[in-house]
């Protein structure tokens, strides 16, 4: 699956997220988040060799339940997964290698 781009307003329900199978990062941030786009190319680098992981891009802000219930609390926040469970994550990440080595926890577990 290719890195997404966009952040959906359209969160899913944490059960959703919890019952998945598989590896999955799960970025919480907004669109003019400044610290959202700088990343955006560390992340492009590091998933360039996940072309299958699932990548759930959530716009995060007040009230919204999903990054609540993760306590996302500075954007962007990724949360790596594996069938259902946090694995690690990285917030404000600032270099490609700390995403890939959280990547590499999740395809390993």
């Amino acid at each position: 699956m290719p890195m997404n781009t966009i952040y959906t307003d359209a969160e899913p329900a944490r059960a959703e997220l919890d019952a998945l199978e598989g590896p999955t990062l799960v970025e919480f941030g907004t669109g003019w988040c400044g610290y959202c786009r700088a990343a955006q190319p560390l992340l492009a680098l590091a998933m360039h060799a996940h072309d299958t992981l699932r990548h759930l891009k959530i716009e995060d802000g007040k009230g919204r339940r999903l990054g609540r219930s993760f306590r996302v609390t500075l954007w962007p926040t990724l949360v790596f997964m594996n069938n259902g469970k946090e694995v690690a994550r990285l917030v404000r990440p600032t270099d490609a290698g700390e995403i890939g080595r959280a990547l590499a926890q999740i395809h390993a577990g």
